[in-house]
């Protein structure tokens, strides 16, 4: 999966978020790590910080946002005129392979859950 755009980005982003929070909090919080780290709060904020960390990749992350969408909800719902709402949608979506693989490499966690 780290073929996404800023993949590597989006992973140091998770990380950051994993050392945040002690063993506790992530034992706790292990099935929704996922939400917690990219549905509770902003990837991006401003629209001009958006369209920056788009550059000239807006076309490929609106089609990934338009196919997962479509796949699991049946329709379109991020404004995709929004570069900040594309960012975050984006960071949401790659967020959910980097947290996959994660959870594969600490399994352990798991078993206590």
């Amino acid at each position: 999966m780290e073929n996404f755009y800023k993949y590597d980005e989006i992973e140091t982003y998770f990380e950051n978020f994993i050392e945040d929070h002690d063993a506790i909090y992530i034992y706790r919080n292990y099935q929704d790590l996922h939400h917690e780290c990219f549905n509770t709060d902003y990837y991006i904020i401003g629209t001009y910080k958006a369209v920056q960390w788009l550059a000239d990749k807006t076309f490929e992350v609106i089609n990934i946002i338009k196919e997962y969408e479509q796949d699991n909800f049946g329709q379109v719902s991020t404004d995709l005129s929004n570069p900040e709402q594309v960012v975050n949608m984006y960071a949401y979506i790659v967020g959910e392979c980097v947290v996959y693989e994660w959870m594969q490499d600490n399994d352990r966690i798991a078993m206590k859950a």
